[in-house]
């Protein structure tokens, strides 16, 4: 690894501007930023409906941005951070893989500067002000029946789902439930990703709604006097962090929402330091396009005001198979046959770029189970749909693994004019809204409302919340709600069993069909592979 200052002058940022974390860490200043108009260009990489394991879109994201400094672009990375649910979960780790990686990784993947260590303070504080006013006998017109603000942590913990709180008498508060849901999901971690400095991060968390009156109006965390401590425990977590890649590439880490359950993209002060200082900047959503890239069109890149130049749709052949109705333990094996019936999967996601008015590259992510027939079967079906598709090797070769990818990628950018078309208007009514993705991006025939959702959905219509965008809930497993309709399913409704707001953030949530904001650890966690060596090595293992 280059010492950090080496990697930002790469860039020509300035060392007074960067506060060190060692040597291979820095925040970047505000300051730094904030005067300074964009002047590179912004490539999204999405991807397919994924297997459970992922499909290599981190890793390919960083192979692209080492690619475009191997043919000479000035190019950076801007990617969320990892939470520790999916480290100690099913996936390891969350900074690439192999030679395409952001170091150094194992302290990214750990706690990494504090960033979401904050979140949770922050977030946790204020449903601590909120439980003292109520056994206080202080919180005004907050109804304890009609809370609505829970506790969150950076961990995957079924068992604290559902709780009930204030137990063991009257010194300890006022019983009533409440729950859990994980720090990727929180409020404040999209507060702080969608806020553009410091006035409009405080003015995001006053907007924050923490329950209802018996009358139904909403109280804030400006009435709790909760956002000046919030604030200030954010003062240092809302400045991007700035790595490498593998390659010495400057990487911008900041941020962590996951896109099943959250907006799923890294912080608009992370990409706009990114555009800032570099000509490329290559960026990822969470999960598949239908997830992560919807909502950084229709709501990171509309708070933001910014747009990507084109799209990057990330394919691997084993997940190909797996839609064809490949068991996913046979995915490794040949099945040209599997694959082109997998192929609808790909034919979705591609119309779902057109709709926004992108120009799109398929990145086939290649692995050592690929034959020769699989993948020229799937460039030729690529070109019939009038679309280039590009083998790229991130993962064993690094950016020369992904020279010809970037050689596509910068030629396509340098002739498109950084612009979407978003999928709805903001002013519609929500149900509006919600029908519109569930139609457009998934495929759906219609949708569907519990009873709770419909009363959600007028209340939040009647206290003026129905001009926020929506940032659906749903799972990552399939195009529908439903994990197990694999391919591109047809005729099928999505459920929406509720509706939360994030008035601070500015956007509502419908939840759908079965999703939980927070996650259960599988049966074999990956918590079992880690430990620390005598040296103070932190060591993983599959």
């Amino acid at each position: 690894m280059k010492p950090i200052i080496e990697v930002a002058r790469t860039l020509g940022i300035d060392p007074v501007d960067l506060e060190p974390y060692g040597h291979y860490k820095a925040k970047l200043a505000l300051a730094a930023f904030k005067d300074r108009p964009p002047r590179g260009k912004l490539v999204l990489v999405s991807a397919i409906t994924p297997t459970p394991a992922g499909e290599g879109k981190t890793t390919t994201s960083i192979g692209l941005v080492q690619g475009l400094a191997k043919i000479g672009v000035k190019s950076a990375a801007a990617l969320r951070e990892p939470s520790l649910g999916p480290v100690f979960g099913m996936k390891g780790g969350g900074a690439g893989g192999g030679a395409s990686e952001i170091v150094p990784m194992m302290d990214i993947n750990m706690h990494f500067n504090g960033d979401f260590h904050a979140v949770s303070s922050a977030h946790n504080l204020l449903a601590a002000l909120v439980d003292n006013r109520l056994h206080n006998g202080s919180a005004g017109k907050l109804d304890p029946r009609h809370v609505t603000w829970k506790r969150v942590m950076d961990m995957n913990d079924r068992a604290l789902r559902d709780i009930i709180v204030g137990l063991g008498g009257r010194s300890e508060g006022i019983p009533r439930e409440t729950g859990f849901d994980i720090t990727a999901a929180s409020e404040v971690m999209a507060v702080l990703c969608l806020s553009d400095g410091i006035q409009d991060l405080k003015a995001r968390l006053s907007r924050i709604v923490v329950g209802y009156g018996s009358d139904g109006t909403p109280v804030t965390a400006k009435d709790m006097k909760a956002v000046g401590a919030m604030a200030a425990l954010l003062a240092q977590a809302i400045k991007p962090n700035l790595v490498q890649t593998t390659e010495g590439v400057p990487a911008f880490v900041h941020g962590g929402p996951f896109a099943n359950i959250a907006h799923g993209t890294n912080s608009i002060t992370a990409t706009k330091a990114a555009l800032s200082y570099a000509d490329i900047v290559v960026t990822e959503a969470g999960f598949a396009f239908e997830l992560g890239a919807e909502k950084f069109f229709d709501i990171n890149c509309l708070y933001g005001g910014f747009a990507p130049a084109c799209t990057v749709l990330v394919a691997t052949i084993r997940a190909l198979k797996m839609h064809g109705g490949k068991p996913l333990a046979e995915t490794s094996k040949p099945d040209v046959a599997a694959m082109i019936s997998g192929l609808s999967n790909m034919e979705k996601h591609i119309e779902n770029i057109g709709k926004f008015g992108q120009r799109c590259v398929i990145a086939i992510n290649h692995f050592p189970t690929d034959t020769a027939e699989e993948i020229a079967a799937l460039k030729k079906h690529c070109k019939t749909l009038d679309v280039e598709a590009v083998l790229s090797k991130p993962f064993s070769e690094g950016g020369k693994g992904c020279t010809e990818l970037a050689s596509v990628v910068r030629d396509l950018v340098a002739t498109t004019e950084p612009k979407f078309t978003p999928l709805y208007d903001w002013h519609s009514p929500i149900e509006q809204k919600i029908a519109t993705v569930a139609r457009e991006m998934y495929g759906a025939h219609a949708v569907d409302y519990t009873v709770r959702a419909r009363r959600d959905l007028n209340h939040l219509e009647k206290a003026g919340f129905g001009k926020l965008p929506v940032c659906i809930a749903k799972t990552q497993q399939s195009l529908s709600d439903n994990p197990a309709l694999l391919g591109r399913p047809k005729d099928f409704l999505v459920t929406v069993r509720e509706i939360q707001l994030a008035a601070g953030a500015g956007f509502v949530i419908p939840i759908t069909g079965e999703i939980m904001r927070m996650p259960g650890l599988p049966k074999e966690p990956m918590a079992n592979n880690f430990d620390l060596s005598d040296e103070g090595e932190i060591l993983f293992s599959r």
